[in-house]
Protein backbone atom coordinates (compact mmCIF):
# COMPACT_ATOMS: atom_id res chain seq x y z
CA UNK A 1 0.00 0.00 0.00
CA UNK A 2 1.31 3.45 -0.82
CA UNK A 3 2.10 5.84 2.03
CA UNK A 4 1.15 9.46 1.87
CA UNK A 5 3.20 12.30 3.15
CA UNK A 6 1.94 13.62 6.44
CA UNK A 7 1.82 17.26 5.38
CA UNK A 8 -1.28 19.13 6.52
CA UNK A 9 -3.92 19.17 3.82
CA UNK A 10 -5.51 22.45 2.70
CA UNK A 11 -9.17 21.94 1.94
CA UNK A 12 -10.46 22.80 -1.51
CA UNK A 13 -13.57 24.24 0.09
CA UNK A 14 -12.89 27.96 0.69
CA UNK A 15 -15.32 28.08 3.57
CA UNK A 16 -13.75 25.08 5.25
CA UNK A 17 -10.30 26.54 4.69
CA UNK A 18 -11.38 29.83 6.26
CA UNK A 19 -12.80 28.03 9.29
CA UNK A 20 -9.67 25.97 9.79
CA UNK A 21 -7.05 28.71 9.48
CA UNK A 22 -7.30 29.74 13.12
CA UNK A 23 -7.69 26.21 14.43
CA UNK A 24 -4.55 24.93 16.21
CA UNK A 25 -5.51 21.36 15.27
CA UNK A 26 -4.71 21.91 11.60
CA UNK A 27 -1.23 23.21 12.34
CA UNK A 28 1.43 20.60 11.64
CA UNK A 29 2.44 18.80 14.81
CA UNK A 30 5.58 16.70 15.12
CA UNK A 31 4.91 13.03 15.03
CA UNK A 32 4.95 11.48 18.48
CA UNK A 33 7.43 8.72 18.64
CA UNK A 34 8.72 6.69 21.48
CA UNK A 35 12.23 7.77 22.38
CA UNK A 36 14.84 5.10 22.24
CA UNK A 37 18.55 4.79 22.38
CA UNK A 38 19.06 7.65 24.88
CA UNK A 39 20.99 5.54 27.38
CA UNK A 40 24.78 5.64 27.21
CA UNK A 41 26.48 2.29 26.64
CA UNK A 42 29.77 1.83 28.43
CA UNK A 43 32.42 -0.73 27.60
CA UNK A 44 32.73 -3.17 30.51
CA UNK A 45 35.91 -5.19 30.56
CA UNK A 46 35.23 -7.57 33.44
CA UNK A 47 32.45 -10.13 33.90
CA UNK A 48 32.34 -9.27 37.60
CA UNK A 49 31.08 -5.74 36.91
CA UNK A 50 28.37 -7.05 34.65
CA UNK A 51 27.12 -9.42 37.29
CA UNK A 52 26.87 -6.62 39.85
CA UNK A 53 24.80 -4.38 37.58
CA UNK A 54 22.47 -6.97 36.04
CA UNK A 55 19.86 -6.76 38.79
CA UNK A 56 19.82 -2.94 38.81
CA UNK A 57 19.53 -2.72 35.02
CA UNK A 58 16.75 -5.29 35.02
CA UNK A 59 14.82 -3.34 37.65
CA UNK A 60 15.22 -0.09 35.69
CA UNK A 61 13.93 -1.69 32.47
CA UNK A 62 11.00 -3.19 34.34
CA UNK A 63 10.11 0.19 35.85
CA UNK A 64 10.26 2.00 32.51
CA UNK A 65 8.18 -0.55 30.53
CA UNK A 66 7.80 1.66 27.43
CA UNK A 67 4.58 1.39 25.48
CA UNK A 68 4.57 -0.52 22.22
CA UNK A 69 4.85 1.44 19.01
CA UNK A 70 2.48 0.80 16.11
CA UNK A 71 5.13 -1.25 14.28
CA UNK A 72 5.77 -3.37 17.38
CA UNK A 73 2.04 -4.03 17.80
CA UNK A 74 1.69 -5.12 14.16
CA UNK A 75 4.75 -7.37 14.52
CA UNK A 76 3.37 -8.95 17.69
CA UNK A 77 -0.06 -9.57 16.14
CA UNK A 78 1.50 -11.11 13.02
CA UNK A 79 3.73 -13.35 15.12
CA UNK A 80 0.81 -14.57 17.25
CA UNK A 81 -1.25 -15.25 14.14
CA UNK A 82 1.58 -17.23 12.54
CA UNK A 83 1.90 -19.33 15.69
CA UNK A 84 -1.82 -20.10 15.59
CA UNK A 85 -1.61 -21.20 11.96
CA UNK A 86 1.36 -23.45 12.70
CA UNK A 87 -0.42 -24.98 15.69
CA UNK A 88 -3.50 -25.66 13.57
CA UNK A 89 -1.39 -27.26 10.86
CA UNK A 90 0.44 -29.42 13.39
CA UNK A 91 -2.84 -30.59 14.91
CA UNK A 92 -4.14 -31.62 11.48
CA UNK A 93 -0.91 -33.53 10.81
CA UNK A 94 -1.33 -35.41 14.06
CA UNK A 95 -4.86 -36.35 13.04
CA UNK A 96 -3.55 -37.62 9.70
CA UNK A 97 -0.95 -39.72 11.54
CA UNK A 98 -3.68 -41.27 13.66
CA UNK A 99 -5.36 -42.34 10.43
CA UNK A 100 -2.28 -44.27 9.35
CA UNK A 101 0.11 -41.84 7.63
CA UNK A 102 3.12 -42.50 9.92
CA UNK A 103 5.73 -43.52 7.33
CA UNK A 104 6.57 -39.99 6.23
CA UNK A 105 10.01 -38.70 7.24
CA UNK A 106 10.63 -35.74 9.53
CA UNK A 107 11.93 -33.51 6.73
CA UNK A 108 8.94 -34.34 4.55
CA UNK A 109 6.62 -33.51 7.45
CA UNK A 110 8.30 -30.16 8.05
CA UNK A 111 8.20 -29.34 4.35
CA UNK A 112 4.54 -30.26 4.05
CA UNK A 113 3.73 -28.24 7.17
CA UNK A 114 5.48 -25.16 5.78
CA UNK A 115 3.59 -25.57 2.51
CA UNK A 116 0.28 -25.75 4.33
CA UNK A 117 1.15 -22.69 6.43
CA UNK A 118 2.05 -20.73 3.28
CA UNK A 119 -1.16 -21.90 1.62
CA UNK A 120 -3.20 -20.82 4.62
CA UNK A 121 -1.52 -17.40 4.79
CA UNK A 122 -2.03 -16.82 1.07
CA UNK A 123 -5.66 -17.86 1.29
CA UNK A 124 -6.28 -15.52 4.23
CA UNK A 125 -4.59 -12.66 2.41
CA UNK A 126 -6.76 -13.18 -0.68
CA UNK A 127 -9.90 -13.38 1.47
CA UNK A 128 -9.03 -10.23 3.38
CA UNK A 129 -8.34 -8.36 0.14
CA UNK A 130 -11.69 -9.44 -1.30
CA UNK A 131 -10.23 -11.43 -4.18
CA UNK A 132 -11.75 -14.75 -3.12
CA UNK A 133 -14.77 -15.58 -1.00
CA UNK A 134 -15.13 -17.96 1.92
CA UNK A 135 -18.08 -20.31 1.49
CA UNK A 136 -19.71 -20.29 4.92
CA UNK A 137 -23.43 -20.13 4.11
CA UNK A 138 -23.58 -23.81 3.17
CA UNK A 139 -22.24 -24.68 6.63
CA UNK A 140 -24.83 -22.72 8.60
CA UNK A 141 -27.08 -25.06 10.58
CA UNK A 142 -30.63 -24.50 11.71
CA UNK A 143 -30.65 -22.67 15.06
CA UNK A 144 -31.76 -24.79 17.99
CA UNK A 145 -33.55 -21.79 19.46
CA UNK A 146 -34.00 -18.77 17.16
CA UNK A 147 -34.72 -16.61 20.21
CA UNK A 148 -31.34 -17.44 21.75
CA UNK A 149 -30.31 -13.79 21.99
CA UNK A 150 -28.16 -12.89 24.96
CA UNK A 151 -28.17 -9.27 26.10
CA UNK A 152 -24.62 -8.52 27.20
CA UNK A 153 -24.92 -4.75 27.68
CA UNK A 154 -27.88 -2.57 28.62
CA UNK A 155 -28.20 1.11 27.74
CA UNK A 156 -30.64 3.69 29.03
CA UNK A 157 -31.48 4.93 25.52
CA UNK A 158 -31.38 3.45 22.03
CA UNK A 159 -28.08 1.94 20.92
CA UNK A 160 -26.80 3.69 17.79
CA UNK A 161 -23.57 1.81 16.96
CA UNK A 162 -21.69 -1.41 17.78
CA UNK A 163 -18.23 -2.65 16.76
CA UNK A 164 -16.04 -5.72 17.32
CA UNK A 165 -12.28 -6.11 17.52
CA UNK A 166 -10.59 -8.29 14.92
CA UNK A 167 -9.85 -11.02 17.48
CA UNK A 168 -13.58 -11.11 18.41
CA UNK A 169 -12.76 -10.80 22.11
CA UNK A 170 -14.03 -7.29 22.85
CA UNK A 171 -16.87 -5.16 21.63
CA UNK A 172 -17.94 -1.53 21.86
CA UNK A 173 -21.33 0.16 21.84
CA UNK A 174 -22.72 3.68 22.07
CA UNK A 175 -26.18 5.13 22.58
CA UNK A 176 -28.16 8.32 22.23
CA UNK A 177 -27.51 9.32 25.84
CA UNK A 178 -23.79 9.56 25.09
CA UNK A 179 -22.85 6.38 26.93
CA UNK A 180 -19.87 4.49 25.48
CA UNK A 181 -19.34 0.92 26.70
CA UNK A 182 -16.58 -1.62 26.24
CA UNK A 183 -17.50 -5.24 26.91
CA UNK A 184 -16.16 -8.76 26.79
CA UNK A 185 -17.91 -10.97 24.24
CA UNK A 186 -17.59 -14.17 26.26
CA UNK A 187 -18.33 -13.02 29.81
CA UNK A 188 -20.36 -9.88 29.08
CA UNK A 189 -18.34 -7.86 31.60
CA UNK A 190 -18.60 -4.21 30.63
CA UNK A 191 -16.71 -1.00 31.39
CA UNK A 192 -17.84 2.54 30.80
CA UNK A 193 -15.95 5.36 29.09
CA UNK A 194 -16.15 8.64 30.97
CA UNK A 195 -16.43 11.89 29.04
CA UNK A 196 -13.90 14.52 30.15
CA UNK A 197 -14.91 18.00 31.22
CA UNK A 198 -15.44 20.80 28.71
CA UNK A 199 -12.10 22.34 29.67
CA UNK A 200 -10.28 19.08 28.96
CA UNK A 201 -12.07 18.65 25.63
CA UNK A 202 -11.00 22.15 24.56
CA UNK A 203 -7.43 21.34 25.59
CA UNK A 204 -7.73 18.28 23.33
CA UNK A 205 -8.43 20.62 20.37
CA UNK A 206 -12.23 20.51 20.53
CA UNK A 207 -13.94 23.72 19.47
CA UNK A 208 -16.24 25.33 22.05
CA UNK A 209 -19.97 25.39 21.45
CA UNK A 210 -21.19 28.23 19.25
CA UNK A 211 -23.66 29.20 21.96
CA UNK A 212 -21.80 29.33 25.30
CA UNK A 213 -25.08 29.04 27.20
CA UNK A 214 -25.71 25.56 25.76
CA UNK A 215 -23.95 22.34 26.74
CA UNK A 216 -22.06 20.20 24.27
CA UNK A 217 -24.12 17.28 22.98
CA UNK A 218 -22.69 13.89 23.92
CA UNK A 219 -25.03 11.90 21.65
CA UNK A 220 -23.03 9.36 19.65
CA UNK A 221 -24.14 8.28 16.18
CA UNK A 222 -21.14 6.21 15.06
CA UNK A 223 -18.04 4.46 16.36
CA UNK A 224 -15.18 2.36 15.01
CA UNK A 225 -12.23 0.45 16.47
CA UNK A 226 -8.76 0.18 14.90
CA UNK A 227 -7.42 -3.13 13.62
CA UNK A 228 -4.91 -3.45 16.46
CA UNK A 229 -7.60 -2.59 19.01
CA UNK A 230 -5.66 0.34 20.48
CA UNK A 231 -7.94 3.16 19.35
CA UNK A 232 -11.67 3.77 19.49
CA UNK A 233 -13.23 6.69 17.61
CA UNK A 234 -16.71 8.13 18.10
CA UNK A 235 -18.73 10.78 16.31
CA UNK A 236 -22.04 12.45 16.91
CA UNK A 237 -24.03 15.63 17.16
CA UNK A 238 -21.16 17.84 18.38
CA UNK A 239 -19.55 17.69 14.88
CA UNK A 240 -16.26 16.28 16.20
CA UNK A 241 -14.46 12.97 15.80
CA UNK A 242 -13.28 11.86 19.24
CA UNK A 243 -10.26 9.56 19.71
CA UNK A 244 -10.08 7.26 22.74
CA UNK A 245 -7.42 4.96 24.18
CA UNK A 246 -9.02 1.53 24.68
CA UNK A 247 -6.43 0.41 27.26
CA UNK A 248 -6.92 3.32 29.65
CA UNK A 249 -10.46 4.14 28.39
CA UNK A 250 -9.47 7.81 28.23
CA UNK A 251 -10.12 10.58 25.76
CA UNK A 252 -7.02 11.43 23.68
CA UNK A 253 -7.99 13.99 21.08
CA UNK A 254 -10.89 15.69 19.35
CA UNK A 255 -10.77 16.26 15.59
CA UNK A 256 -12.78 19.31 14.46
CA UNK A 257 -13.50 20.06 10.83
CA UNK A 258 -16.98 18.78 10.05
CA UNK A 259 -19.71 21.42 9.86
CA UNK A 260 -22.57 19.06 10.79
CA UNK A 261 -23.09 15.89 12.88
CA UNK A 262 -20.69 13.00 12.22
CA UNK A 263 -22.84 10.09 11.05
CA UNK A 264 -20.40 7.28 10.13
CA UNK A 265 -16.82 6.16 10.81
CA UNK A 266 -14.55 3.39 9.52
CA UNK A 267 -10.85 2.54 9.80
CA UNK A 268 -8.79 1.53 6.81
CA UNK A 269 -8.02 -2.10 7.84
CA UNK A 270 -4.47 -2.63 8.99
CA UNK A 271 -3.64 1.08 9.15
CA UNK A 272 -4.16 4.08 11.40
CA UNK A 273 -6.11 5.95 8.73
CA UNK A 274 -9.72 6.82 9.49
CA UNK A 275 -12.62 7.91 7.28
CA UNK A 276 -15.47 9.98 8.69
CA UNK A 277 -18.76 10.92 7.02
CA UNK A 278 -21.05 13.74 8.01
CA UNK A 279 -24.34 15.48 7.37
CA UNK A 280 -22.24 18.26 5.82
CA UNK A 281 -22.04 15.98 2.70
CA UNK A 282 -18.28 15.43 2.96
CA UNK A 283 -15.95 12.56 3.77
CA UNK A 284 -12.71 13.29 5.62
CA UNK A 285 -9.54 11.22 5.91
CA UNK A 286 -7.50 11.35 9.13
CA UNK A 287 -4.42 9.67 10.58
CA UNK A 288 -5.04 8.93 14.24
CA UNK A 289 -1.42 7.97 14.89
CA UNK A 290 -0.15 11.34 13.70
CA UNK A 291 -3.29 13.18 14.89
CA UNK A 292 -3.53 14.81 11.47
CA UNK A 293 -6.08 15.61 8.78
CA UNK A 294 -5.09 14.26 5.37
CA UNK A 295 -7.79 14.81 2.79
CA UNK A 296 -11.40 15.71 1.97
CA UNK A 297 -13.69 13.78 -0.35
CA UNK A 298 -16.53 15.64 -2.06
CA UNK A 299 -19.37 14.21 -4.14
CA UNK A 300 -22.53 13.55 -2.18
CA UNK A 301 -25.27 16.13 -2.62
CA UNK A 302 -26.96 15.33 0.70
CA UNK A 303 -26.19 13.79 4.09
CA UNK A 304 -23.75 10.87 4.18
CA UNK A 305 -25.32 8.03 6.18
CA UNK A 306 -23.09 4.96 6.09
CA UNK A 307 -19.52 4.09 5.13
CA UNK A 308 -17.55 0.88 4.67
CA UNK A 309 -13.94 0.26 3.67
CA UNK A 310 -12.35 -2.69 1.93
CA UNK A 311 -8.83 -3.29 3.14
CA UNK A 312 -5.55 -4.63 1.83
CA UNK A 313 -6.15 -3.93 -1.82
CA UNK A 314 -3.55 -2.13 -3.89
CA UNK A 315 -5.83 0.88 -3.78
CA UNK A 316 -8.10 2.01 -0.98
CA UNK A 317 -11.76 1.44 -1.76
CA UNK A 318 -14.46 3.23 0.13
CA UNK A 319 -18.21 2.69 -0.06
CA UNK A 320 -20.75 5.32 1.02
CA UNK A 321 -24.48 5.93 0.77
CA UNK A 322 -26.30 9.23 1.21
CA UNK A 323 -29.70 10.80 1.25
CA UNK A 324 -29.14 11.85 -2.37
CA UNK A 325 -30.14 8.26 -3.31
CA UNK A 326 -26.67 7.41 -4.55
CA UNK A 327 -24.16 4.79 -3.59
CA UNK A 328 -20.55 5.79 -4.28
CA UNK A 329 -17.40 3.70 -4.47
CA UNK A 330 -14.30 5.82 -3.98
CA UNK A 331 -10.81 5.02 -5.23
CA UNK A 332 -8.96 7.21 -2.78
CA UNK A 333 -5.50 7.00 -4.33
CA UNK A 334 -6.84 7.95 -7.76
CA UNK A 335 -9.15 10.60 -6.29
CA UNK A 336 -12.01 9.16 -8.36
CA UNK A 337 -15.45 7.78 -7.61
CA UNK A 338 -18.07 5.58 -9.22
CA UNK A 339 -21.67 6.71 -8.76
CA UNK A 340 -24.47 4.14 -8.55
CA UNK A 341 -28.08 5.28 -8.69
CA UNK A 342 -30.48 3.55 -6.39
CA UNK A 343 -34.17 2.89 -6.95
CA UNK A 344 -36.85 5.41 -6.04
CA UNK A 345 -36.29 4.87 -2.31
CA UNK A 346 -33.48 6.31 -0.25
CA UNK A 347 -30.49 4.08 0.48
CA UNK A 348 -29.81 3.75 4.20
CA UNK A 349 -26.92 1.31 4.71
CA UNK A 350 -24.21 -0.45 2.71
CA UNK A 351 -21.43 -3.00 3.07
CA UNK A 352 -18.69 -4.52 0.90
CA UNK A 353 -18.91 -8.21 -0.01
CA UNK A 354 -15.64 -8.31 -1.95
CA UNK A 355 -13.73 -6.09 -4.34
CA UNK A 356 -16.45 -6.21 -7.00
CA UNK A 357 -19.73 -6.75 -5.15
CA UNK A 358 -21.52 -4.87 -2.38
CA UNK A 359 -24.92 -4.79 -0.75
CA UNK A 360 -27.26 -2.05 0.46
CA UNK A 361 -30.55 -1.59 2.31
CA UNK A 362 -33.31 0.96 1.59
CA UNK A 363 -36.05 2.72 3.50
CA UNK A 364 -38.73 0.98 1.42
CA UNK A 365 -37.68 -2.40 2.81
CA UNK A 366 -35.58 -3.49 -0.19
CA UNK A 367 -32.12 -5.03 -0.22
CA UNK A 368 -29.98 -4.44 -3.31
CA UNK A 369 -27.03 -6.43 -4.61
CA UNK A 370 -24.56 -4.39 -6.67
CA UNK A 371 -21.61 -5.03 -8.94
CA UNK A 372 -18.90 -2.53 -9.79
CA UNK A 373 -19.53 -3.33 -13.48
CA UNK A 374 -23.15 -2.15 -13.44
CA UNK A 375 -24.65 1.21 -12.55
CA UNK A 376 -27.93 -0.34 -11.43
CA UNK A 377 -28.54 -3.12 -8.88
CA UNK A 378 -28.06 -6.57 -10.36
CA UNK A 379 -30.55 -8.05 -7.90
CA UNK A 380 -33.28 -6.48 -5.74
CA UNK A 381 -35.24 -8.18 -2.99
CA UNK A 382 -38.36 -6.17 -2.29
CA UNK A 383 -40.03 -6.34 1.13
CA UNK A 384 -36.97 -8.13 2.45
CA UNK A 385 -38.29 -7.89 5.99
CA UNK A 386 -41.98 -8.42 5.31
CA UNK A 387 -44.01 -10.54 7.71
CA UNK A 388 -44.89 -13.33 8.06
CA UNK A 389 -41.89 -15.44 7.07
CA UNK A 390 -41.80 -19.04 8.24
CA UNK A 391 -38.67 -20.47 6.61
CA UNK A 392 -37.17 -21.83 9.82
CA UNK A 393 -40.18 -21.92 12.15
CA UNK A 394 -41.58 -25.09 13.64
CA UNK A 395 -44.68 -26.63 12.16
CA UNK A 396 -46.70 -25.50 15.16
CA UNK A 397 -48.32 -22.10 14.83
CA UNK A 398 -46.26 -19.15 16.00
CA UNK A 399 -48.16 -16.02 17.04
CA UNK A 400 -46.00 -12.90 16.84
CA UNK A 401 -46.03 -10.44 19.73
CA UNK A 402 -48.65 -7.75 19.32
CA UNK A 403 -50.69 -9.88 16.92
CA UNK A 404 -54.37 -8.96 16.84
CA UNK A 405 -56.91 -11.73 17.40
CA UNK A 406 -60.33 -11.80 15.81
CA UNK A 407 -62.83 -14.36 17.15
CA UNK A 408 -59.94 -16.16 18.82
CA UNK A 409 -58.07 -16.55 15.52
CA UNK A 410 -54.78 -14.63 15.12
CA UNK A 411 -54.81 -12.27 12.17
CA UNK A 412 -51.81 -11.81 9.95
CA UNK A 413 -49.55 -9.12 11.39
CA UNK A 414 -49.09 -6.24 8.98
CA UNK A 415 -45.69 -4.63 8.86
CA UNK A 416 -45.70 -0.86 8.45
CA UNK A 417 -43.28 0.92 6.15
CA UNK A 418 -41.34 2.24 9.13
CA UNK A 419 -40.95 -1.25 10.59
CA UNK A 420 -39.79 -2.81 7.32
CA UNK A 421 -37.17 -0.08 6.85
CA UNK A 422 -33.79 -1.88 6.41
CA UNK A 423 -31.80 0.11 8.93
CA UNK A 424 -28.59 -1.94 9.11
CA UNK A 425 -26.73 -4.59 7.18
CA UNK A 426 -23.46 -6.45 7.73
CA UNK A 427 -21.39 -9.02 5.87
CA UNK A 428 -19.07 -11.61 7.35
CA UNK A 429 -15.92 -10.22 5.74
CA UNK A 430 -14.65 -12.23 2.79
CA UNK A 431 -17.55 -14.69 2.91
CA UNK A 432 -20.96 -15.38 1.38
CA UNK A 433 -22.91 -14.65 4.56
CA UNK A 434 -24.87 -11.46 5.30
CA UNK A 435 -27.31 -10.28 7.95
CA UNK A 436 -29.87 -7.47 7.87
CA UNK A 437 -31.99 -5.76 10.46
CA UNK A 438 -35.19 -3.71 10.56
CA UNK A 439 -37.84 -2.90 13.17
CA UNK A 440 -40.27 -5.66 12.30
CA UNK A 441 -39.06 -7.99 15.05
CA UNK A 442 -36.73 -10.07 12.90
CA UNK A 443 -33.05 -10.18 12.02
CA UNK A 444 -32.61 -12.08 8.77
CA UNK A 445 -29.60 -14.15 7.69
CA UNK A 446 -28.80 -14.30 3.95
CA UNK A 447 -26.66 -16.46 1.68
CA UNK A 448 -24.93 -14.58 -1.14
CA UNK A 449 -25.07 -16.71 -4.26
CA UNK A 450 -22.11 -17.02 -6.61
CA UNK A 451 -21.97 -15.50 -10.10
CA UNK A 452 -24.26 -12.58 -9.21
CA UNK A 453 -27.28 -14.86 -8.79
CA UNK A 454 -28.65 -12.84 -5.90
CA UNK A 455 -29.45 -13.44 -2.24
CA UNK A 456 -31.16 -16.39 -0.61
CA UNK A 457 -32.80 -16.17 2.85
CA UNK A 458 -31.46 -18.66 5.37
CA UNK A 459 -32.91 -18.13 8.85
CA UNK A 460 -34.78 -15.57 10.94
CA UNK A 461 -33.90 -14.52 14.48
CA UNK A 462 -36.74 -12.80 16.40
CA UNK A 463 -35.73 -9.61 18.21
CA UNK A 464 -37.97 -6.65 19.06
CA UNK A 465 -36.84 -3.12 18.40
CA UNK A 466 -35.00 -1.01 15.84
CA UNK A 467 -31.84 -2.82 14.76
CA UNK A 468 -29.71 0.30 14.44
CA UNK A 469 -26.36 -1.42 14.00
CA UNK A 470 -24.97 -4.88 13.22
CA UNK A 471 -21.48 -6.36 13.52
CA UNK A 472 -20.50 -9.77 12.18
CA UNK A 473 -17.66 -11.82 13.69
CA UNK A 474 -15.02 -12.60 11.09
CA UNK A 475 -15.21 -16.30 12.00
CA UNK A 476 -18.93 -16.26 11.19
CA UNK A 477 -19.81 -17.86 14.52
CA UNK A 478 -21.90 -15.01 15.94
CA UNK A 479 -23.23 -11.55 15.21
CA UNK A 480 -23.96 -8.58 17.45
CA UNK A 481 -26.96 -6.25 17.20
CA UNK A 482 -27.38 -2.76 18.61
CA UNK A 483 -31.07 -2.50 19.56
CA UNK A 484 -33.17 0.49 20.49
CA UNK A 485 -36.72 1.56 20.99
CA UNK A 486 -36.09 4.41 18.54
CA UNK A 487 -34.26 4.62 15.19
CA UNK A 488 -30.65 5.78 15.07
CA UNK A 489 -31.16 9.11 13.31
CA UNK A 490 -34.52 10.25 14.63
CA UNK A 491 -37.51 9.72 16.86
CA UNK A 492 -40.18 9.16 14.21
CA UNK A 493 -40.90 5.62 15.44
CA UNK A 494 -40.99 3.72 18.70
CA UNK A 495 -41.17 0.06 19.76
CA UNK A 496 -42.13 0.09 23.47
CA UNK A 497 -41.47 -3.65 23.94
CA UNK A 498 -37.83 -3.36 22.84
CA UNK A 499 -34.89 -3.38 25.24
CA UNK A 500 -32.18 -0.80 24.68
CA UNK A 501 -28.92 -2.70 24.60
CA UNK A 502 -26.53 -5.00 22.77
CA UNK A 503 -27.67 -8.52 21.89
CA UNK A 504 -25.48 -11.35 20.64
CA UNK A 505 -26.62 -14.50 18.86
CA UNK A 506 -24.48 -17.56 18.01
CA UNK A 507 -24.47 -19.17 14.57
CA UNK A 508 -24.02 -22.91 14.39
CA UNK A 509 -21.56 -23.89 11.68
CA UNK A 510 -20.78 -27.40 10.50
CA UNK A 511 -17.10 -28.11 11.04
CA UNK A 512 -14.83 -27.59 8.07
CA UNK A 513 -11.89 -29.97 8.19
CA UNK A 514 -8.59 -29.11 6.63
CA UNK A 515 -6.92 -26.00 5.30
CA UNK A 516 -7.34 -26.99 1.68
CA UNK A 517 -11.13 -26.54 1.62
Amino acid sequence: MKHRSKKPYRSRNPRAALDNDDDPFFESDPKRRRRGGDEEIEDVSSDEDVGLDDREVGEEEKEEAPEETADEVRYRIAKEYLQKVRALTQREEEEDEDEGNEEEGREDKDGRRDSLVAEKLLKDQLQDSGRIRRLIASRVQKPEDPEQFRYIVKHRQSVTAVALTVDEVRGFSASKDGTIMQWDVESGKSEKYMWPSEEVLISHHAKPHRNPSLKRSKQVLALAVSTDGRYLVTGGLDRHVHLWDTRAREHIQAFPGHLAPVSCLVFQPGTSQLFSGSFDRTMKLWDVEDRSHINNLFGHQSEVLTVDCLGKLDDERLLTVGRDRTLRMWKVHDESQLVFRGPAASLECCCFIDGNEFISGSDDGSIELWSSRHKKPIHIIKNAHALPYQSNRDEKEVIPDGCIKENGIPKEKKCSLAESWVSSIAVCKGSDLAVSGAANGLIRLWAIENDNKGLRPLFDYPLDGFINSLAFAKSGRFFVAGVGQEPRLGRWGRVPTARNGVAIHPIRLAEERGLRS
